[in-house]
């Protein structure tokens, strides 16, 4: 996905003359390109992530489109205050693109975990949340939202799913009918959840947009009042919003993500998940433990 941004970012430079890019030390090489034909439009900021933010908020205000990127930690939880002040309460529009998040540098230590940040944004009124599964889906989400008036975040992932499954740039989609029990899937999570639903009497939702979130598909895919959420992000960072959805209705909710707490083991991603059930074979166990309850 990272590298798919250079190529989509490129191309959105050379088609929109108001777009312009903002780099936090991270993505110089992988945008030089872009450095050489935009050198007016592009510009990287250094290691100073909140005057970067604020910096856009203003480009923003004088009519142009900036996109931010740079690593999840050091930009939606050290900026969070200007990401919500100058954007938010301004109801600018501009593009935030991270890489890093959860626990893709999981080698480099809790400086750079980063499993809040999707429950961060969802504190910002209006703002868009998409999570990709693939780069393909990227390219979509980004080129149908980044010329709008909102605060739009793509999360992109150092995993990505086989093929893509978007039917819409923010609508779910329905991978799988079953009757027992509704699994939501988000973003690079969904091949993990096939593997563990195989040969299972379950249905998968798809969403790669958690905000604004397709309420409709999930109300009309709930006939078994059971719900598992599959999140890459910290656990039960969902559900109070899916639980408003289906207030009027009895549905035990569980929430399968990174686990509250410090990860202070060095490692691997897939060791981290491991430890934590966060793969196919634990949650095929959550599953089978929910419909036999």
């Amino acid at each position: 996905m990272r590298k798919e941004f250079a190529t989509i970012m490129e191309s959105e430079l050379s088609l929109n003359p108001a777009s312009t890019l903002l780099l936090g030390d991270i993505g110089v090489f992988g945008h030089r390109e872009s450095f050489k034909k935009f050198p007016n439009r592009v510009f990287n900021i250094g290691i100073l992530e909140q005057s970067m933010v604020s910096l856009a908020a203003g480009m923003a205000m004088g009519g142009l489109k900036p996109t931010i990127h740079t690593i999840a930690p050091f930009l939606i939880e050290r900026a969070f205050e200007q990401i919500k002040i100058d954007f938010g309460y301004q109801s600018l529009g501009g593009n935030i693109v991270t890489v890093g998040a959860s626990l893709d540098y999981a080698a480099l230590g809790a400086t750079h975990h980063c499993p809040g940040d999707v429950g961060m944004m969802l504190n910002i009124p209006g703002a868009e949340i998409f999570v990709p599964g693939t780069a393909a889906e990227f390219s979509d989400q980004f080129s149908q939202s980044s010329r709008n008036e909102k605060i739009s975040y793509f999360r992109l992932s150092e995993k990505s799913n086989k093929k893509s499954n978007i039917t819409s740039f923010q609508n779910g989609t329905v991978v799988k009918k079953g009757k027992k029990l509704t699994v939501i899937a988000i973003g690079p999570m969904l091949d993990i959840v096939l593997a563990a639903t195989e040969n299972l009497d379950v249905t998968i939702l798809y969403y790669n947009c958690v905000s604004p979130f397709d309420s409709e598909l999930l109300r009309k895919n709930m006939e078994s009042g059971n719900l598992l959420i599959v999140e890459p992000f910290y656990e039960n960072t969902m559900a109070p919003l899916i639980q408003k959805h289906l207030s009027d209705r009895r549905v035990m909710t569980c929430s399968k993500g990174i686990p509250r707490k410090f990860v202070t083991k060095y490692g691997k991603t897939d060791e981290h998940y491991e430890e934590f059930g966060l793969t196919s074979h634990g949650i095929r166990n959550e599953i089978q433990r929910m419909m036999s309850a």
